[in-house]
């Protein structure tokens, strides 16, 4: 009973801080259209520098594109615009960046850390970003060249390249000391040690750091096993490491094991949140396209349009098997009532299937070593809810159509078809997630259109096959 007070009152409170993040975002958008209205800016650019620039970014997702320009006018004159461009949604750093000047373009992104500056960069045409890149110093303008060679995906993409790390033969003394004036230094959670060449040799935390002798040298409190990645290392595994052995930082090393950035616990957030978001998206058959929100109707169409046509396949496959049984159901109208329940039995639990397949391999749940047992278990599965739903659903069959002369048979069929169609069901949803993950390819397609047409269209053939068998031979 606690437990259940517990948690009904925690998730109330969930729901009224939603509730109210919704009515402040409201309240916001309300005072900024007004002030818009009246041309107020002194009043905007004080309204502006007292939200948050998430809030902000959140805000300008709800503005018309005239409300968006006019906003942004006064937040470039403050002192939040790189910590806002960033919290913003990239189709509108791009609305609001291209048509400003080079020179002004690399103004505002003075404040912003490097690795966020490339990824902007990366969001502008080439042309533009080449002109921005001019109005940078030589060493900050090689330092984010390299940054946009990498994938964006990858470590190397999303690392910040100034690490805090100091030589082995370092006292703790010294070390507190350097860490005390070293202002620039990216998120300090960890003292990462490096030898003459700046090869990453070991990492001390701050509390080890702390409480160690002053005498003792960094290569003597150091741990030397070191988890760490490599600039081509993807993002999602990145951010698998760092919630495995639960880090604030990560490490990202070259072929020699020199130390080239780090990657930090907001940056990871912002890679699980867009993974999850991606892998949703194409889970649902909608593409991969994280801002589908923001785009136009047209654009929003056409990048669903694809991903529709394996269903539009299906759905004719399924209406041609229809077609030529046609005879059959002339002869027995009762089959097609049971159409709907066996298709959506077997599409369900065939994304059932994927899904949790899927969710492994993104937790690390599930290894490619695995997938004997894990495909028997699957079938296992299948069979037990076919077997039980089989039967429910036959009983179901023989009550409604008792009258119609001949329920058994129809009870058996639509038993033997919904049973078939889950099994196979099941073995599809488990089975092309894994196939998939041995071509390398992103299994999340896989529980889209692609599991529930294919499982559909056999779902409906096997249910007619079995009628046709079942019927005539009974």
């Amino acid at each position: 009973i606690i437990q259940t007070v517990g948690a009904t009152v925690m998730n109330t409170i969930k729901g009224n801080r939603s509730e109210m993040l919704h009515a402040e975002v409201n309240v916001l958008l309300v005072t900024f259209r007004r002030l818009l209205r009246r041309r107020a800016r002194t009043n905007l650019e004080k309204l502006a520098l007292k939200t948050h620039p998430a809030d902000l970014a959140l805000l300008f997702r709800h503005f018309s594109d005239e409300e968006r320009l006019q906003v942004f006018i006064i937040i470039q004159k403050t002192d939040i615009v790189g910590e806002f461009l960033t919290e913003l949604d990239e189709s509108i750093v791009q609305t609001l960046l291209e048509p400003l000047d080079a020179e002004r373009v690399a103004v505002l992104l003075e404040e912003v850390s490097s690795d966020d500056r490339a990824d902007i960069l990366n969001l502008l045409p080439e042309e533009k970003a080449s002109a921005i890149l001019k109005a940078f110093d030589r060493e900050e303008s090689e330092e984010l060249e390299e940054l946009m060679s990498y994938a964006p995906d990858t470590a190397g993409g999303i690392m910040s390249v100034d690490p805090f790390f100091l030589p082995e033969s370092t006292t703790a003394t010294e070390a507190v000391t350097h860490i005390q004036s070293s202002e620039d230094a990216e998120m300090v959670f960890y003292l990462y040690v490096t030898d003459e060449n700046e090869k990453l040799t070991g990492v001390v935390s701050l509390r080890d750091l702390v409480v160690a002798p002053s005498g003792k040298t960094l290569g003597s409190i150091m741990q030397s096993n070191v988890v760490s990645v490599t600039t081509d290392t993807d993002q999602e595994e990145v951010a698998r490491q760092v919630s495995q052995y639960n880090l604030l930082a990560i490490p990202v090393v070259g072929a020699d094991n020199t130390l080239l950035g780090i990657v930090t616990v907001d940056d990871v957030v912002d890679v699980i949140r867009e993974e999850a978001t991606e892998d949703f998206l194409k889970m649902a058959g909608i593409g991969k396209d994280r801002e589908i929100l923001m785009k136009s109707t047209w654009e929003n169409a056409r990048l669903r349009l694809p991903w529709l046509f394996a269903s539009w396949i299906g759905g004719t496959a399924a209406a041609y098997i229809i077609g030529w049984y046609q005879d059959m159901l002339m002869s027995m109208v009762a089959l097609v009532a049971f159409i709907p329940v066996i298709v959506g039995m077997g599409g369900n639990i065939g994304t059932q299937s994927s899904t949790i397949i899927i969710r492994g391999f993104a937790t690390g749940r599930v290894q490619l070593a695995q997938v004997g047992k894990i495909i028997l278990k699957e079938i296992r599965v299948g069979v037990l809810l076919g077997v039980f739903y089989g039967i429910l659903l036959g009983i179901v069959a023989y009550l409604k159509f008792i009258d119609i002369g001949e329920p058994i048979r129809l009870g058996l069929v639509v038993g033997f078809a919904i049973f078939a169609s889950m099994l196979i069901a099941t073995s599809i949803g488990t089975l092309v997630p894994i196939f998939l993950r041995r071509l390398n390819i992103d299994p999340a397609i896989a529980s889209g259109p692609f599991v529930t047409t294919s499982t559909d269209v056999l779902g409906i053939l096997l249910y007619f096959i079995i009628a046709n068998s079942l019927l005539q031979t009974l």
